[in-house]
């Protein structure tokens, strides 16, 4: 039976029902990339292996990174130990994770000719990105409906940007200059991405995730117009393609394409810190949840300054539809106990 439609045989499923608009007691809270960074038990997994890639691609680590913020945080949700570039990686593009500096890929695409050995689409999923899936259902086992399992992927748009790059960038000048000299070749590769994708959430889904996230970490480089055709139109094609489970997009710094985010067939909208929340309430009314966004950097403040503008966050929301996050992911040196006090103060807070 799915998980979504069972969401009572939750200890805790707190998460579920924000996102899919039912009556909560209080606002549920879990942080982008709580699964490892801050936590030195995560750091101690990490630095006995090779690498990142390891421990991505090893389901038992992978699970149990996974589940440490759970047992050592107190979030309301997991969300599975992974990367996104592990779509193009399976499409035939390899990538290396480079300490201190990122993703690096030694191929990219430059023209036609590097689709078929680098964006392939004619393969199983499940056995190329079996190591994923099986990471889910050992996280999915060992919670044992402690909390649910946020899944998750790139959105492809933001895939295409390190495809065609080959590693991040301040400019993406590669990317954009690929939608003007040829658009033909953008889109083929975007609906190829859009393909895999909607693919793997589903295996992510059937192995045992409960809610999945699409990230757009890219959107904001786009102009709206463009990223109405060469972002939205892909994410749209993958919100629709997936109904057994709440959806969430986050695409950040897309502020003039929230109209258009609002329209998505997608259970939650994702606010990096940037984003005023009761301007994208009016915008979205009650139709969607949205989720966010306390400023990552405020963590570095004092206990009771955390406190106090986590308050002040919570006092701003017109709305129960809300789950509380940070406006983009927590940052690798902030103090683990700092982020205890954000995720008290939400749930010490009566709505």
């Amino acid at each position: 039976m799915n998980p979504y439609l069972c969401a009572m045989n939750f200890k805790n499923d707190l998460l579920l029902r924000a996102a899919k608009g039912e009556d909560i007691e209080r606002y549920p809270v879990w942080l982008m990339r709580q699964a490892g960074r801050i936590l030195p038990e995560y750091r101690e997994i990490r630095n006995s292996l090779s690498g990142f890639k390891e421990l991505v691609e090893t389901p038992e680590l992978a699970a149990e990174v996974t589940i440490q913020p759970v047992d050592l945080l107190d979030v309301d949700a997991a969300i599975i130990f992974s990367d996104i570039l592990v779509i193009p990686e399976a499409m035939g593009l390899e990538y290396q994770m480079i300490e201190k500096k990122g993703p690096h890929f030694e191929k990219t695409i430059k023209g036609e000719s590097d689709l078929e050995k680098y964006a392939q689409t004619d393969f199983d999923v499940e056995d190329r990105l079996g190591y994923v899936t099986e990471a889910i259902k050992i996280t999915t086992k060992e919670l044992d409906g402690r909390v649910p399992l946020i899944g998750f992927a790139g959105a492809p748009w933001t895939i295409f940007c390190y495809m065609v790059e080959g590693s991040g960038s301040k400019t993406f000048s590669k990317s954009r200059k690929l939608l003007y000299t040829n658009p033909t070749l953008a889109h083929e590769l975007l609906n190829r991405i859009t393909d895999v994708t909607i693919r793997y959430l589903k295996a992510q889904i059937k192995a045992g995730a409960n809610l999945v996230q699409v990230f757009d970490s890219w959107a904001g480089i786009l102009g709206t117009e463009q990223y109405q055709e060469f972002g939205l139109k892909y994410i749209n094609k993958i919100v629709k393609s997936i109904d057994s489970v709440p959806v969430t997009v986050f695409s950040k710094g897309a502020y003039g394409s929230l109209p258009s985010i609002a329209s998505l067939n997608c259970n939650t909208i994702g606010l990096d810190w940037n984003m005023n929340i009761n301007h994208v309430r009016d915008i979205v009314g009650e139709n969607k949840t949205l989720q966010g966004n306390l400023d990552p950097c405020a963590l570095y403040a004092s206990h009771e300054e955390i406190e106090k503008m986590t308050k002040n966050m919570l006092n701003s929301f017109k709305s129960k539809r809300h789950i509380v996050n940070l406006g983009h992911g927590v940052y690798p040196d902030i103090d683990p106990e700092r982020v205890k006090t954000f995720i008290k103060t939400v749930k010490n807070y009566e709505i």
